[in-house]
């Protein structure tokens, strides 16, 4: 049985920010800053509140007459209770005989061959840690990109207009990168159990590196991006940070829409007892097409807005301008570097990279040659007797041959294992 460093580890990032947060914001009262005091106390205890919101519905506490945990909750203590239960259950745990609860079957990752099905015993103790391991996982996701993300972005383009960084705002800044990087490895590998739930997913060391050097690098470059071009033409960033939240929301649905799959036949009962691994709600193939899109779309969208930046620059950019070609790269290098670490992880480190039918380079290789196949094929003429092959030309049976294979290779590849 793992002991639940995941969960002190979330735990420790969520009080360190709520802490600084507060110390923060008692220096812009002390300095006469009214709206950055309301502002970092808003990005800190709204989604305080609706973490704490989440843990009581996760362990479902108002069906139950638990005042006092519920009290807890209220004064925003409720994740230090639940990690002090979660050491506590782990801590007795083989002290007294536990029966087992379930009988839980998964496919171990196959090396050679087909996989074999493992049949495993799960006892009380171990259920619950499983259960708390789960809210905390979901939890740490609402507080990144809930909390840590917008209060991260704040504290960048206040150290940009005020051109200084203070020992406050630094620390600050610094723990809620490290609250966004860990909310999105949790959602990477919550994405990775919920795909391949038949199977028994074990993420190595170097996994976990190379998530979080890709989430890092991928979350600074944009963050430090949408500040410099805030910075430079303010209300113009609504509008881009506007279009991004409807692009995500929105594409979800209209890829639902798009498969004509019906809803879940349980939509109707309530959300706690939905099942995440039901066909129905989760599409567990991998789209390498859709990934390379995304990513090729976010580094044209950055580059427009460090060149809308670099055009529009204020007296403050004139003045560093010997400088700016060089941030202008630095942050696009950033991006690479993301890209770079993403295709190291998927290429080595993923757990479930044998499933794949045709890695990443294999597919983007079909998909050229199926590009370039059709202007071949316009730009020779028929050959004279039908089905007689000219020099150079392969017979119509093998061209067939080809291209179907091309086609059955490109399908198969690009539905194989999200970006974030």
């Amino acid at each position: 049985m793992r002991a639940p460093s995941s969960i002190f580890l979330s735990v420790c990032l969520f009080t360190a920010e709520t802490t600084a947060a507060l110390y923060l914001s008692s220096t812009y009262k002390s300095a006469g800053d009214q709206v950055w005091q309301t502002l970092t106390l808003l990005f800190s205890l709204v989604p305080s509140m609706l973490v704490q919101l989440a843990l009581i519905f996760f362990y479902r506490d108002l069906g139950r007459d638990r005042p006092f945990i519920l009290l807890l909750h209220m004064l925003q203590f409720g994740p230090i209770v639940r990690c002090l239960e979660a050491f506590w259950t782990y801590g007795s745990a083989g002290r007294v005989e536990d029966p087992y609860v379930s009988i839980t079957r998964k496919k171990q990752m196959p090396r050679r061959g087909e996989p074999e099905e493992v049949e495993r015993q799960v006892g009380r103790a171990e259920g619950k840690l499983v259960t708390h391991r789960a809210a905390f996982a979901r939890t740490a996701v609402m507080q990144a990109f809930l909390g840590s993300a917008p209060q991260l972005t704040l504290q960048l383009y206040i150290c940009v207009l005020q051109r200084g960084v203070s020992v406050g705002r630094g620390t600050l800044m610094a723990i809620s990168l490290l609250s966004v990087v860990y909310g999105a490895v949790r959602c990477n590998i919550l994405a990775i159990k919920i795909k391949y739930d038949d199977y028994h997913v074990s993420m190595s060391p170097p996994a976990y590196l190379c998530i979080f050097l890709w989430r890092s690098c991928e979350i600074a470059s944009r963050v430090a991006v949408l500040v410099l071009f805030s910075s430079v033409l303010k209300i113009w960033v609504l509008p881009v940070v506007a279009l991004n939240f409807l692009a995500f929301f929105f594409q979800p649905w209209i890829l639902f829409w798009r498969s004509r799959s019906p809803f879940p036949r349980n939509i109707e009962k309530t959300l706690t007892r939905v099942e995440l691994g039901d066909p129905d709600l989760i599409n567990k193939s991998h789209n390498w097409y859709r990934m390379a899109a995304y990513y090729m779309l976010r580094l044209a969208e950055n580059a427009s807005l460090l060149l809308v930046c670099y055009v529009y620059r204020s007296d403050f950019y004139q003045l560093a301008s010997a400088s700016a070609p060089l941030l202008v790269l630095e942050l696009l290098g950033l991006y690479a570097a993301c890209v770079f670490f993403m295709l190291l992880f998927y290429r080595f480190c993923h757990p479930c990279r044998r499933l794949f039918a045709s890695g990443a380079g294999r597919s983007f290789r079909d998909c050229c040659s199926l590009v370039r196949l059709p202007r071949a094929r316009a730009g020779r003429r028929p050959s004279r007797g039908g089905g007689a092959a000219g020099p150079g030309r392969l017979p119509p049976s093998r061209r067939s041959g080809l291209e179907s294979g091309l086609e059955s290779g490109l399908e198969s590849g690009l539905e194989s294992g999200e970006p974030a």
